[in-house]
């Protein structure tokens, strides 16, 4: 939820506006980049679930595309958490664009997830 501390980590999401929180009900200013050294696509998706430290949902839409997000962590024991990550692509265009964009964003995604791992071990 820290958007100001995902250049640290994060190689996949980046946040394009630090003054726009995460909050339920409102848009925020993203850009992602499914490859390394690729320009930056912009999104303003529009949060759905915000809960800090368990829950962070958005979705975001163009005529005939819906993307959600939804990342969760669940404390599973002392000292361990499970991250999960779910998309879901929906809308007429959906068969067109899911065939090229389903590979390259699951890439992005498990790199992003290593990426955090990686981090949060650093870190403790």
């Amino acid at each position: 939820m820290a958007k100001q501390s995902w250049k640290e980590w994060n190689s996949f999401f980046f946040d394009c506006d630090s003054s726009l929180p995460f909050q339920t009900g409102e848009v925020v200013c993203l850009g992602f980049r499914r490859h390394p050294g690729e320009s930056e696509t912009l999104i303003e998706p529009l949060c759905t679930r915000v809960q800090r430290n368990v829950c962070l949902s958005w979705v975001s839409e163009i005529p005939g595309f819906r993307s959600e997000q939804v990342f969760e962590l669940q404390e599973i024991g002392f000292g361990w958490t499970k991250y999960t990550h779910r998309q879901d692509f929906s809308g007429f265009l959906c068969k067109v664009f899911f065939p090229f964009i389903r590979q390259d964003e699951q890439k992005a995604m498990l790199r992003m997830a290593r990426d955090l791992k990686r981090f949060m071990e650093r870190k403790y």
